[in-house]
Order: C-alpha cells, then sequence, then structure tokens
C-alpha cells in the first residue's frame, strides 16, 4: 500500500462497502413498502417514489458495486475487460441522470399539486406520474450512449483489451468538448436550478396562502383550531424539502468542483493535490445520496415506519413460528 492510497482510499475501501450494504438494503424496502401502497400517499406520489429508490438502487449496483469496489478489490476481474468496463460507464451515466432527473420531477409535481389549483388535476395524476418517468428513464439513456466511445483499453494482455481510459481526442476535439460541457449542464447543473428555484416558489407560496388562510380561520373562528388542510400541506412540504435539500446539499461539492474545473482548465493532478482530495470526496457525498431518501421517509412519514416496521417483523414471525412447530 502506498502512499498514493492513504488516506483518501483508505476511506474509499471502508465507505463504499458500507454504503453499498447499507444503500441496497434500504433501497430494497422503500421499493417494497412503497409498492403496497399502504402508506397514505397517492398513487402519484407513490409512483415517483418508487421510481427515484429503482434509480438510486440502480446507481449503487452500477457504480459503487461494479464500478468503485470492483476498482478497489478485483481490479483484473471479468468487470475490468474493456467492453464491459465501458458499458458500465454508460449505465453509470444513465442511472446517475435518472436518478437526478426523478428528483426534478418529483418537485416539479409537488410544485404543482402545491401552488397551480386549476393544473393539479390534470397534471399530478398516476398516468402522468408514469408518463414522465418513462420520458426521462428512455431519456436519459439515450443521452448517455456516446460516452461509451469516449474511452480506450488502458493496455492489452494477449488479446483481452483491459480497463478503460479516455481517448486522447476526447480532450481536444471541440464536438467532444461540447457534448462533455452540455452533458454537465444537463446533468447536474440545470436539476440543481430547477430544484432550487422550485423549492422557493413553492415555499413563497405556502407563506403568503398560510397568512391569508390563518387570517380567515381567525376571523371566523375567533380562535385557533386544527386546519386539517394546513397539516396536509405542512407534511407534503416537509417531504418535498427534505428529499430537495438533502439532493442540493450532496450534490453541492461535485457542482462546486466541475465549476472550477471549467473555469480554470485543469483536469490533471497527482493525488496529493487537494483537487483530487475534492473530487472524491464530492463523488462519495454523491452518492451518498442514493440512499437518503429511504431515512427521510422514515423520519417524516409515520405511516412508512409503521408499513417498515410491519415488513422488517414479518420474516421474523415466520422464522418463530417454524421453531415453534
Amino acid at each position: 500500500m502506498g502512499q498514493d492510497f492513504i488516506p483518501v482510499r483508505l476511506i474509499e475501501s471502508i465507505y463504499y462497502p458500507i454504503l453499498a450494504a447499507f444503500g441496497v438494503v434500504v433501497n430494497v424496502m422503500a421499493i417494497f413498502v412503497l409498492s403496497r401502497g399502504k402508506c397514505g400517499l397517492s398513487k402519484c406520489i407513490s409512483r415517483y417514489m418508487v421510481s427515484m429508490a429503482a434509480a438510486d438502487l440502480l446507481v449503487l449496483v452500477t457504480e459503487v458495486l461494479m464500478w468503485r469496489l470492483a476498482d478497489l478489490f478485483f481490479p483484473r476481474s471479468v468487470l475490468s475487460i474493456h467492453y464491459v468496463c465501458s458499458l458500465n460507464i454508460v449505465l453509470v451515466f444513465a442511472t446517475t441522470v435518472i436518478s437526478v432527473w426523478l428528483t426534478v420531477a418529483f418537485t416539479v409535481d409537488r410544485f404543482v399539486a402545491i401552488c397551480c389549483q386549476k393544473l393539479r388535476t390534470s397534471y399530478c395524476s398516476e398516468r402522468t406520474a408514469a408518463v414522465v418517468i418513462g420520458t426521462v428513464c428512455v431519456l436519459g439513456c439515450f443521452k448517455s450512449v456516446p460516452w461509451y466511445f469516449t474511452y480506450q483499453p488502458q493496455l492489452i494482455i494477449g488479446t483481452v483489451p483491459w480497463g478503460c481510459t479516455r481517448k486522447p481526442i476526447f480532450y481536444i476535439s471541440p464536438a467532444w468538448a461540447a457534448f462533455e460541457l452540455t452533458f454537465y449542464i444537463v446533468t447536474p447543473c440545470l436539476p440543481f436550478g430547477f430544484v432550487l428555484l422550485f423549492n422557493v416558489l413553492t415555499a413563497r407560496h405556502i407563506l403568503v396562502a398560510s397568512r391569508v388562510r390563518r387570517g380567515l380561520r381567525d376571523h371566523s373562528n375567533g380562535e385557533h383550531q386544527q386546519d386539517p388542510e394546513m397539516e396536509n400541506r405542512r407534511k407534503s412540504i416537509v417531504l418535498l424539502f427534505s428529499i430537495s435539500g438533502t439532493f442540493i446539499l450532496l450534490w453541492l461539492t461535485e457542482i462546486m468542483f466541475y465549476t472550477y474545473q471549467r473555469i480554470t482548465n485543469t483536469y490533471d493532478y497527482s493525488t496529493h493535490d487537494p483537487l483530487y482530495i475534492a473530487e472524491r470526496t464530492g463523488v462519495m457525498l454523491q452518492l451518498l445520496s442514493s440512499c437518503t431518501n429511504t431515512c427521510i421517509y422514515v423520519i417524516t412519514q409515520a405511516k412508512f415506519r409503521e408499513e417498515l416496521k410491519k415488513t422488517t417483523q414479518y420474516p421474523l414471525n415466520v422464522i418463530v413460528k417454524l421453531i415453534k412447530k
């Protein structure tokens, strides 16, 4: 183990196995619990939340398991063969794009539901959610395919090409430079801006509506009473801001690092450079966002907690019954 491995690579060798084990389990549990439709959420919201959990699960499988962990612990496995490696890189980009834009789609859906009363009935439906999710998935895959052609083998042993490294033309071709810039603007810079914008607009609308509604209720009733409508709005906004706020915080380092790279045109640095640490830290935080949504559901949704508890207790109850028999 050389000095280049310490401390970032050492931290990664501990961090990624824990992230993979925890993230895969919580996302599978979220998909199962939400798919049953017993969490008190509308079918529209449930569809978005299930699709977000599925996309996050695929991010963990393709990037953490098949790329990061394979590179750390199995550097000469079948996953390192050039064609497999290149295909997996495309899947990594595709699943990341889909995961990010599903977060945007969910944010837009909640914005329409809370702020656009006339559009809410037609837009916030199960059918619209299915169309939006399908469109995001198709466009995310299509958008990521060109990455396959940007890599070449690192070395050839016998007749087998191993590893993936960027082709030299990628750094000097205006066409590839335009593709890369467009790709990173579309994901994650544009989604980052959209999530911020719609959250600000949603928060502003809620504050104004809450003041008006509270004033009307106080004027008519003369005292403060429980308002079911405001309580539902509160729960909805807590869920929305928790998911989108976590997304913004965990992607912030990655976006700042990419912006710095583009402004300074800095792409070559050693493993001892602070830029290397910033890059790896940004990736680790970004991947952490793939398993935070389930934790948010547990914290903010009482019915989700109940269903999750039942789900985890069921296999234990079966085992106890079998033992008693």
